[in-house]
């Protein structure tokens, strides 16, 4: 073993390849040390019976299941209904997303018309300014839309939708568009001489092609409605139509050094549907964001 080491020593391109090597591996280590640690910590709290932030450690003393128990049985703060109501709301607008951004990329991608190339700017540059700069028109805008359509105001699904939808239509159809630019136009053609319409084309012959992008899409959607806390904090008012988002954010208000182990056990179950969503459609993912990149 020393004989080897001191062989690799002694060589200067082995010596190089191996310190190569290591610097590769200590900083896959530092990478992974850094991706997982605060998962491990917010596991951790999840089990320390005490609950609070300041006994907290990476290894508890007192480690259970009681914060979950908590949380399960705890009807002041449901968290069922706050789960429920957020793979609800985040999956119809993945579903509407998903839909509406494949017409509009499709009708960019395939058509033109006067006015496509501004109108494309135009929902690019709409993106440039975070929800956060706008959430105050957003209120009024879905109060004065309650007022004529209850469905669609505070304190309504409809409402929250069409913010999500209009903050997310922008991007996904830009992304979308890269997509069907990079599906031949030949394929098009053969079909329109087959008689088939546009409408057909596109359902049957271009939708299939495009399911990668799709998939990306609807988790991308999923994943932003669903860890929101800004748009369905203002609009979404009572305890039995929040979002588990905003549920979690509001229980530890008031007593944060107090149910630390409880916000952490929340945090661990809420985190389970995405992990799923993520799962089934990985393989979906680097392709998804990556063919539609070039064109032809």
């Amino acid at each position: 073993m020393f004989s080897a080491a001191a062989n690799i020593l002694s060589n200067p391109a082995k010596r190089k390849r191996w310190t190569g090597y290591f610097t590769r591996l200590f900083i896959v280590f530092l990478a992974l040390l850094f991706a997982f640690f605060p998962l491990v910590w917010v596991i951790s709290a999840s089990v320390n019976e005490t609950g609070t932030l300041n006994t907290q450690r990476l290894i508890p003393r007192q480690a259970g299941f009681e914060n979950y128990e908590e949380l399960l049985t705890n009807n002041v703060r449901p968290f069922d209904r706050w789960m429920l109501n957020s793979i609800f709301l985040s999956s119809v607008a993945s579903i509407l997303s998903v839909i509406i951004g494949a017409l509009a990329a499709y009708s960019f991608s395939r058509f033109r018309f006067t006015g496509r190339r501004g109108l494309m700017l135009t929902v690019f540059l709409i993106q440039v300014f975070p929800n956060s700069l706008t959430i105050v028109a957003t209120f009024l805008l879905i109060q004065e839309i309650g007022t004529h359509i209850p469905e669609l105001g505070l304190n309504s699904y409809g409402g929250a939708l069409l913010v999500y939808l209009g903050g997310a239509l922008g991007i996904n159809t830009w992304l979308m568009k890269g997509f069907f630019d990079s599906i031949p136009r030949d394929l098009d053609e053969s079909a329109r001489i087959d008689g088939a319409s546009d409408w057909l084309i596109f359902w049957r012959i271009i939708f299939p092609l495009v399911r990668p992008v799709l998939a990306v899409v609807g988790i991308l959607t999923f994943i932003g409605v669903y860890g929101d806390v800004i748009i369905a904090l203002t609009l979404l008012k009572d305890k039995e139509i929040q979002t588990l988002a905003v549920g979690l954010a509001r229980f530890i208000r008031d007593n944060f050094n107090q149910e630390w182990g409880v916000f952490s056990a929340g945090a661990i179950l809420g985190a389970i549907p995405t992990v799923v969503i993520i799962l089934t459609f990985q393989r979906f993912l680097v392709g998804g964001l990556t063919e539609g990149a070039v064109k032809g």
